[in-house]
């Protein structure tokens, strides 16, 4: 697996168990960085994911269900919705990550993490919602919050 998919994956597990549970997101980002081993910079990346998704849920979320109506996020598996978070703040907020590699990063870890047919699900997501990239990234952007510290 390439160094940052598994950034990814780790960012990914963190997520999943935050949104499953009442669990801390730095004590699960701690624990999981002391299972695996990934390089200062590759855990400051996962780091970066975890905590640009955490606050953005909600907002992620909104436009998630706006641009693809046709799958409804209450119907969704927390693992796909998960991974569609992740791409969805990769390509419209931090947008360090091009699109493809950001959607082609999704359909990886959804074939790692999903069943067999995440895959497909998460790009035809994905390419629907990059349809609205743009429109996408200016709804977010004007959501980001200013000061949130969800470490502890």
């Amino acid at each position: 697996m390439k160094p940052r998919t598994r950034a990814r994956a780790l960012a990914l597990q963190v997520l999943y168990e935050t949104d499953l549970s009442a669990h801390l997101p730095g004590e699960v980002l701690k624990t999981r960085l002391e299972e695996t081993t990934l390089p200062p910079d590759l855990a400051e990346f996962a780091r970066g994911i975890i905590f640009g998704v955490l606050p953005m849920r909600e907002h992620l979320d909104g436009v998630i269900a706006k641009y693809a109506p046709e799958w409804p996020l209450d119907q969704i598996a927390a693992i796909d919705r998960n991974i569609l978070r992740m791409a969805c703040w990769e390509f419209a907020i931090s947008r360090d990550t091009p699109v493809k590699v950001a959607i082609n990063e999704a359909v990886e870890l959804a074939k790692l993490f999903g069943s067999d047919s995440t895959a497909r699900f998460v790009n035809g997501v994905l390419g629907t919602l990059v349809e609205h990239e743009r429109e996408i990234s200016e709804v977010l952007k004007k959501e980001i919050p200013h000061e949130t510290n969800l470490e502890s």
